[in-house]
């Protein structure tokens, strides 16, 4: 029996390797007969545009001097957790002064899995932040340690049904992280919900607790709670809401209070993010964080923002120090210009490119000021406008070009070895579930200028207009 059950063993080890080595063989050899090709270009009349299929040629050496994506199926990296945006009040709000048939249109563009943008992965906040209407919490009694005033009726109006809907059309394939601006002004130092402050050491359990009280009630609503991040942009003084954290208050909340809460009450599935905020000082937030090992052991990774400087090396190098932990795009406010959609693009892919498991933008909708919004601050268009004169929607540049990345690169996709030899194209690329390969190429120069994908041996030749994103599938 025992030499039985062993041989069986190693009969299975086998089996899985050459399974593995078989695939992986099959990766770096297969060919293609042809690439169908997507575009989205500045100038030009295409958005998200079906630009038929383009023959591959036989291609044994790619030219140093010629614009070249060269791609590895073989050498894959992390995988795609999803893409989407963040039902925001303001989201919420705008979208119930809309039509039926123009709700109906919305919710298809954005999360139809077939026919929309196919969004996946999306935020919302714990109570209010700027973008919404007016300032709020679930619990404004003061002094309430025990939450017995805790309600989400708040958000039944406008915010709930919203999702709710949202996650029909999408088939119920829609993982949500919830993110708080500040806890209610009666936990915190300032007494203020605005104009940062500090938790007050003796409702750090309530917080904790509060943030239990929000999933559940959630999920009572048929809204599951994917993840959550401890706050939002944890070190800017904001005259909206806004609560500051050090790296060390940060650690020690999630150690001793948010990380034990979560799981005592049944949560520690829940993917908890650590601070949320800009690229630019995330390695030493990450390294307070994991270098503590009771700790890092509630917390799945990080969530970063775009807000100042660029910093993408920060985020390569947080990976590479603390492989066993993930990193998510979180949250990108945006106008709706080209100008804008060109750096959304850049932005993306040199996150893929450094090891981010999923994007989020911020807004889904807004209306023709840039609101509603309680806060001061600028006001800007978006992804997606409401024209509340004319009851119309505006589906802005960036929309399209998120969408050449959201329709093309599903969750569970795995990244695979991407380079290039012009500062005039960058790229990404993806093996889908189903072996589809998708790459997508940024064109940076204001110029015209022909490129072309390379793997195993042959090649697609394109002519790309300025300023284009173009996905590739193989």
């Amino acid at each position: 029996m025992y030499r039985s059950n062993r041989a069986r063993f190693l009969f299975t080890i086998l089996f899985i390797a050459s399974v593995w080595l078989g695939s992986n063989t099959y990766c770096q050899k297969m060919k293609f007969k042809e690439a169908h090709v997507y575009m989205t270009a500045k100038s030009t009349s295409n958005l998200l545009s079906d630009m038929d299929y383009r023959a591959l040629e036989p291609l044994d050496q790619p030219d140093e001097n010629y614009p070249t994506i060269m791609i590895d199926p073989g050498k894959t990296f992390q995988s795609i957790i999803g893409f989407g945006g963040a039902f925001t009040d303001a989201s919420a709000i705008n979208f119930a002064k809309l039509s039926k048939e123009k709700q109906e249109e919305f919710l298809k563009a954005s999360f139809d899995p077939n026919e929309g943008n196919g969004y996946t992965l999306c935020r919302t906040t714990i109570h209010s932040c700027d973008y919404s209407a007016d300032m709020y919490t679930y619990d404004d009694v003061n002094g309430d340690k025990s939450l017995k005033h805790f309600s989400i009726e708040h958000d039944m109006k406008y915010r709930i049904p919203f999702m709710q809907r949202a996650l029909k059309t999408a088939n119920g394939n829609i993982k949500i992280f919830a993110s708080p601006w500040s806890p209610p002004a009666w936990m915190k130092t300032n007494n203020n919900m605005l104009y940062g402050g500090k938790l007050k050491p003796e409702y750090n359990q309530t917080w904790a607790d509060y943030f239990v009280k929000y999933v559940k009630s959630y999920e009572k609503e048929g809204i599951p709670i994917w993840g959550l991040t401890v706050q939002n942009e944890a070190m800017a003084v904001q005259v909206w809401e806004s609560c500051i954290y050090t790296a060390d208050e940060e650690k020690n909340f999630v150690r001793d209070y948010l990380g034990p809460t979560l799981q005592k009450d049944g949560l520690s599935n829940l993917k908890l993010m650590i601070w949320d905020h800009n690229r630019g000082i995330m390695y030493q937030r990450a390294q307070a964080a994991y270098d503590d090992p009771e700790a890092s052991k509630y917390i799945w990774g990080m969530g970063y923002h775009w807000y100042v400087g660029d910093h993408f090396d920060n985020v390569r190098m947080v990976h590479d120090a603390f492989p066993d932990k993930h990193l998510l795009y979180t949250e990108a406010g945006m106008g709706g210009s080209w100008n804008d959609a060109i750096n959304l693009a850049r932005n993306m892919i040199m996150d893929l490119n450094n090891w981010a498991e999923g994007w989020t933008f911020w807004n889904f909708l807004l209306d023709e000021n840039g609101g509603p919004r309680h806060a001061g601050g600028e006001h800007g268009t978006n992804i997606v406008t409401v024209d509340t004169h004319t009851g119309n929607l505006v589906f802005n540049p960036p929309y399209y070009v998120f969408g050449q990345f959201s329709r093309f690169i599903k969750p569970g996709a795995k990244r695979i070895a991407c380079t290039s030899n012009s500062d005039n194209f960058i790229a990404t690329a993806f093996i889908n579930p189903d072996n589809k390969i998708a790459v997508v190429v940024l064109n940076l120069s204001n110029a015209d200028s022909i490129f072309q994908v390379w793997m195993n041996g042959q090649a697609a030749k394109y002519l790309s207009p300025a300023n284009a994103v173009i996905t590739m599938l193989f």
